[in-house]
């Protein structure tokens, strides 16, 4: 998965953050409110996320409402596989990105490896 550029992640993070259905004239606002961007470049820029598919797009009115189809969350697991792929020892890998998460993030890897584990149990 290629990572996403400067401003579709910024797009993105409108969307994520929002959760919930949106205008390129709000995405465009909300932007403005911290830097200058232009209409179009925003209107660009998320066409082209529609057409990777990252987003969803539904009428209405005169408007294009856009929604994402993945959750930042599934985003950065993707991120994190492509990391992986780029080991040829991908346990080697995995260590040296354990070793440097703190406590809480350990803690959040072993509940998330159990309920893997419940769930590979419980399919047939």
């Amino acid at each position: 998965m290629r990572r996403l550029g400067e401003l579709e992640a910024e797009i993105m993070d409108r969307f994520w953050t929002w959760n919930r259905p949106a205008t390129v004239r709000e995405v465009v606002d909300d932007i403005n409110k911290t830097r200058q961007v232009a209409y179009t470049t925003v209107m660009t820029v998320t066409n082209i996320l529609y057409n990777k598919g990252w987003l969803l797009r539904g009428k209405q009115g005169r408007a294009w409402l856009y929604s994402p189809v993945r959750s930042r969350e599934a985003y950065a697991a993707a991120l994190m596989e492509d990391g992986l792929g780029e080991s040829k020892d991908r346990p080697a890998a995995l260590v040296h990105f354990v070793e440097n998460m703190s406590e809480e993030e350990v803690a959040a890897l072993r509940r998330a490896l159990r309920n893997v584990n419940r769930q590979a149990k419980a399919q047939p």
